[in-house]
């Protein structure tokens, strides 16, 4: 038989040929659904809705945002409009900007969870877009913001994920209103998200390679019955449309807009080279308990949507918010999943914070589960692959699973690293031992189930407490604006104001709080595992003592950009720490450190010594600890960008952090171990020395003498930084004079 003649094969061009344009939307199944019915119907819209129990169905369609009546009123027939449980119209002629509500008849008896209302108005949960307020009327009836139809179509320029690996990312937490609403931001749309993209060059230069930004989704800015309550909703945990960004943080008016503005500003951060992170909110919603209102779910299946108990006849609690979202039911688990993809593929967002994530491993029944069906879901999505997932891995209600939520998918919060840091700096008693566990990774939390350092988001502040200017300023806790008799927030901050409360004059107490600002910041940053930076935090923004200012929608939130030049000098601190840590792969380890000793004549990846220059003794009640991390091998390296599949960046160089917490200086020693003393040691961090010598760029700063040691003053770090290949010494030069 003749030889089969072999098959030409087109030469590939996908290097020579453009991307094609990334118009990649996912219609959802439920909501309002543009589209062409065919039969000449015309273009229209479909309108879906789930529920049970109801039994009729209205869709109600408003001409204005602020009209309290609906224009006209279409009946769903039970007999030919219902399939199952899901109830859907056709609405021909209905256009982009529609408003309309949701109105369901029904039981109710709250005795059995049922509690329909036939006059209420209903935000449709898959709402894309609200429009407008709570409008009071005198007839009782509530009137809720209004759906808007939404077409999803957005010119994205080519606009992808950019796929960072989570070892190589630098979090920045911020609030979308509260990072330019003051006029010191000098924004032409301060609060807004056409504001956060004036400051993306500040974000840039910052070197932060991710936002991630506190809700965004619907939330009320009003209570239910129009009138702005006495604390209002500044932070945004207590949404009403989950696939919905919020209505007031665009610049411009007309129904809608937001979806436009806030896509504008993915893209734009996208093209700066930083990722966006959503804090999602999937534990609760704003209608509250028994006492509160119904304008969404409750009118639509409230036994499907919520954690009801006995019988039905109240809500569980277990986010300290009122009602508890049934998260692990087959409906609110595909709506949480449909959501989820609706930010990804509609928005291009890159990841999700889950708020209180304990309450997804939670049943129907409160207790928590082994393996939870939505957190697997989210774990396991091929479409949500390229996401960063974090859990906040507690709940209001005393779950507490740092190191033990879900599997290998999830990364975590990791409220550890910010108590233990804490208490370091602070100076509490026989600390060192867990600051190691800190500054490593975190295996005692993470080793032990096949999670990697990089599972570890560490934290030393966040929205939720301190600013870390606030946590070295006041012992206690200054929330009295908020009008709950300072009793709410945090009682166990681990702060300390070092001699007077509140801001001083006095200049030692101005330079200790300086310099434990510096400490902290250089533990984040030096430390294996993801850093995660409070907005303002590297220009000492305060809250002036509130540690918890959910409702301060004001300066006392808002970041003031003259703090940016105030303290210029550690906003370069700052930057050069996270320029360092970027450059550096020994500090952004995709695998847990393996320990050893360098008296074998062979550099470790972590050894510890204490401020003799001898191995630590853990069972002593000190200080004071030195930090060796030592550059990964070019073999090494490989194996770990397998397990990251991301790429590793920068060139590897060893790092040795001298960390002293007492309040009398101290002399360090460089270890005596050869290996470590025979490498050239460089001046990178001394926390203690005047600026502009605290931080020497890129890590190039003086050669040490290693056989001298370092004074290091109360309460302050050095980090010193050696090349893997140590250049032939200079010959008949003096070495350098001993550093103090």
């Amino acid at each position: 038989m003749a030889p089969r003649k072999p098959r030409a094969v087109a030469k590939r061009q996908h290097a020579e040929q453009p991307l094609p344009p990334l118009q990649f939307t996912q219609r959802l199944p439920y909501g309002a659904v543009l589209h062409d019915a065919g039969g000449g119907r015309g273009r229209g819209v479909q309108f879906i809705v789930y529920s049970r129990s109801a039994t009729a169905m209205r869709v109600l369609l408003y001409d204005r945002p602020d009209d309290p009546e609906p224009a006209e009123v279409i009946a769903l027939d039970p007999t030919k409009d219902r399939w199952g449980d899901i109830w859907s119209i056709f609405v021909p002629g209905v256009e982009p900007g529609q408003l309309y509500h949701f109105q369901a008849d029904g039981p109710f008896a709250p005795d059995r969870g049922q509690r329909f209302d036939g006059t209420a108005r209903l935000i449709d949960p898959y709402s894309r877009a609200l429009a407008g307020q709570f409008l009071p009327g005198e007839d009782g009836i509530i009137r809720p913001p209004k759906s808007v139809v939404i077409d999803d179509f957005f010119d994205w320029q080519g606009d992808r994920h950019l796929r960072r690996g989570l070892a190589d990312t630098v979090i920045y937490e911020l609030h979308v209103k509260g990072f330019t609403a003051s006029p010191t931001s000098g924004v032409k749309n301060p609060g807004t998200y056409l504001g956060v993209i004036e400051k993306i060059p500040y974000l840039k230069s910052l070197g932060v390679t991710a936002v991630e930004l506190m809700p965004i989704h619907e939330f009320p800015t009003e209570s239910h019955t129009g009138e702005r309550p006495e604390r209002g909703n500044y932070w945004g945990y207590d949404p009403m449309a989950f696939f919905a960004p919020h209505r007031g943080y665009a610049a411009g008016t007309e129904p809608g807009c937001q979806v436009r503005e806030f896509k504008e500003m993915v893209r734009a951060l996208h093209a700066a080279g930083i990722e966006v992170i959503l804090d999602v909110v999937f534990n609760h919603t704003a209608e509250g308990n028994h006492l509160g209102p119904t304008f969404s779910f409750k009118g639509l299946e409230n036994r499907v949507y919520y954690m009801l108990g006995d019988g039905g006849s109240y809500y569980r609690n277990y986010t300290g918010c009122g009602n508890t979202i049934n998260g692990n039911h087959p409906i609110v688990r595909e709506l949480i999943f449909l959501c989820l993809r609706h930010w990804v593929h509609n928005y291009h967002i890159d990841g999700f914070r889950f708020d209180l994530a304990s309450v997804l491993s939670r049943d129907r029944n409160g207790d928590i589960l082994p393996n939870p069906p939505i957190v697997e879901l989210i774990s396991e999505d091929p479409m949500l692959a390229d996401t960063k997932i974090i859990a906040e891995a507690w709940d209001a209600a005393g779950a507490y699973q740092v190191g033990t939520f879900a599997s290998m998918r999830w990364a975590e919060w990791n409220g550890r690293y910010r108590d233990d840091v804490r208490r370091y700096w602070r100076g509490d008693f026989a600390q060192t031992g867990h600051l190691a566990t800190r500054m490593a990774g975190s295996s005692d939390l993470y080793g032990d189930d096949g999670r990697q350092p990089y599972h570890s988001i560490n934290f030393v502040t966040s929205h939720d407490g301190f600013t870390l200017n606030d946590l070295v300023s006041y012992r206690e806790k200054h929330n009295e604006a908020n009008g709950e008799g300072n009793r709410d927030g945090d009682n166990n901050s681990f702060a300390e104001n070092y001699g007077v409360e509140g801001p001083t004059t006095r200049a030692d107490i101005e330079a200790l709080r300086a310099r434990q600002i510096r400490n902290m910041l250089a533990t984040l940053l030096v430390s294996q595992g993801v850093p995660m930076v409070l907005m303002g935090d590297e220009c000492r923004r305060t809250q002036q003592g509130n540690n918890n200012a959910y409702c301060q929608d004001n300066a006392v939130s808002w970041f003031d950009w003259t703090l940016v030049d105030a303290h210029a000098d550690l906003v370069r601190f700052v930057r050069e720490l996270i320029r360092f840590r970027l450059g550096n792969p020994t500090i952004r380890r995709r695998s847990f450190l393996e320990g050893g000793s360098s008296a074998s004549g062979t550099l470790p990846d972590v050894e510890w010594f204490s401020p003799e220059g001898n191995h630590v003794d853990w069972y002593a009640a000190d200080a004071s600890l030195a930090c060796f991390f030592g550059a990964p091998a070019p073999a090494k390296l490989l194996e770990e960008d397998d397990i990251a599949a991301g790429g590793i960046e920068g060139t590897p160089r060893h790092v040795l952090v001298f960390a002293h917490a007492g309040s009398l200086p101290r002399w360090f020693h460089v270890p005596t171990t050869p290996a470590i003393a025979a490498l050239p040691w460089r001046m990178f961090v001394n926390t203690n020395a005047e600026v502009p010598h605290d931080i020497l760029a890129d890590g190039r700063g003086p050669l040490i003498d290693v056989t001298q040691p370092i004074e290091l003053g109360p309460r302050s770090l050095v980090c010193l930084v050696a090349d893997m290949v140590a250049p032939p010494p200079p010959l008949g030069l003096p070495g350098p004079p001993p550093l103090s």
